[in-house]
């Protein structure tokens, strides 16, 4: 592999290097998902409907291709960081292999899972038919989006965000072409409607494969007389699991969160539930710009780590946070001072509007809380220390939730306010939870000779 040295230089320097690319690209993923959603309401209702009802299984593809993406960037970079390239190498190789086994297996299960759950739902006839087909073409290419994550988590353990930024934003545009020649048949393709949406997202995976594959093979990934260490090795996929699943599972998290958040929202009507649905997606645009953060703390992290410059581990993590929290400040100015325009860019009913503007000016208080957290969870993670993104994200998705939003907006009285003060109190206490385990993941690290922060 190619080694980008990252235990020595300028850490600001180098913190921006990975987390601008890696920006622009989350940016170009959101854009990419909205036009899947725009095209999807251009077939019908139920196709829309079908795109929503089909998230819980797609979001399984993407969390565990997210999950052994981060743990094959932190065995890597550590690898990488003590200068050990045959192991670093022998990681990738085997992450690779894992990614397509497990790929393998969640294509089978979503099979056979898929149309019961969609049953469970209330899903029935066309609208069946059209979730059923959508989410099997999906599942057809699990492999390819699997193979894509994880090729990013070995370029992100080199310093390496541009290549999967470049294939973000060539996937966006691809997406607006692809779209509409599937669902409508154009050039002579023939009209599948959604199903050419799941077409048109496969392929794309798959050209991500090919483009980021050829870049790895360049690092000398796949070197000559290696190809047995793709083999499945019990030691290192084990490693990778145990990197990987916890952070999976986090993922997996939010979903039960968002489950949990709508049940307390709904009694106060739909446009209650729209307001909020409306919100979030501005919430996410809003804290964008730090997530690049998050990859450039787990790359450097990682390698500091493996290299143990453990005081340079501690200024990054300085740094990141430091940065983190001007890049939040710029999001609640924007929200705060566009609030109601940003609302009315989505909706023009005047009760879903008033209703999310009021949300948004509790939420722009928690914008700084949730780059904190997603920033120690990266570092924790650069430290081969997975375990605690999936606790803090039980605290925070479900068990705080279900005490929180009850208290607030049931026995104290507060209504929906309730609900938006109580997302409030539960990501500042992870907050507190998630700095005082840092700090003592530093102390016996570092040393108590150190300012935390």
């Amino acid at each position: 592999m190619k080694n980008n040295n990252l235990t020595d230089g300028n850490i600001p320097q180098q913190i921006k290097m990975i987390a601008v690319p890696a920006s622009v690209g989350f940016f170009f993923n959101t854009m990419y998902n909205v036009v899947d959603t725009y095209f999807g309401g251009l077939v019908s209702t139920d196709a829309l409907a079908a795109l929503s009802l089909s998230f819980p299984v797609f979001f399984m593809i993407i969390a565990l291709g997210s999950g052994i993406s981060s743990g094959s960037t932190a065995l890597i970079a550590n690898a990488l960081g003590a200068q050990d390239e045959k192991r670093a190498n022998l990681y990738a190789l085997q992450a690779l292999s894992f990614s397509v086994i497990i790929s393998l297996f969640l294509t089978v299960a979503g099979y056979l899972v898929a149309p019961y759950l969609f049953k469970i739902l209330g899903a029935e006839g066309a609208y069946l038919s059209i979730a059923t087909e959508y989410i099997n073409i999906i599942l057809l290419g699990s492999v390819f989006f699997g193979l894509t994550f994880v090729i990013n988590g070995i370029l992100n353990a080199e310093g390496d965000t541009k290549t999967f930024r470049n294939f973000l934003i060539f996937g966006f545009f691809l997406n607006c072409l692809f779209d509409p020649m599937f669902m409508f048949g154009w050039f002579g393709f023939p009209a599948l409607g959604l199903a050419g949406v799941a077409w048109a997202t496969v392929l794309i995976q798959l050209l991500g494969v090919i483009y980021m594959g050829r870049i790895l093979a360049k690092r000398n990934v796949f070197c000559r007389g290696c190809w047995h260490l793709f083999y499945p090795q019990k030691k290192y996929f084990k490693e990778i699991a145990r990197q990987g699943f916890p952070a999976s599972l986090n993922l997996m998290t939010v979903a039960i969160g968002v489950f949990i958040i709508t049940y307390f929202v709904a009694p106060f009507g739909k446009a209650a539930v729209a307001a909020y649905g409306i919100a979030t997606r501005i919430d996410q645009i809003a804290v964008m710009p730090s997530i690049g953060l998050n990859v450039a703390a787990l790359t450097l992290v990682g390698q500091n780590n493996g290299a143990k410059k453990f005081d340079r581990c501690l200024e990054v993590f300085k740094i990141v946070i430091r940065y983190g929290l001007f890049l939040s400040l710029i999001g609640i100015a924007g929200v705060y001072f566009f609030a109601e325009k940003l609302m009315a860019f989505f909706t023009d009913d005047p009760e879903v509007i008033n209703t999310g503007v009021h949300y948004l000016y509790i939420s722009i208080l928690v914008y700084a809380a949730y780059t904190i957290l997603y920033i120690v969870v990266s570092v924790l993670q650069g430290f081969k220390k997975p375990n605690f993104a999936l606790w803090i994200g039980t605290y925070r998705q479900i068990l705080a939730p279900m005490i929180f939003f009850y208290v607030f907006s049931q026995v104290m009285g507060w209504g929906i306010d309730g609900v938006w003060w109580g997302i409030f109190a539960i990501n500042w206490t992870a907050v507190i939870i998630s700095l005082l385990y840092a700090k003592r993941i530093f102390e016996k690290i570092v040393g108590n000779n150190k300012k935390f922060l």
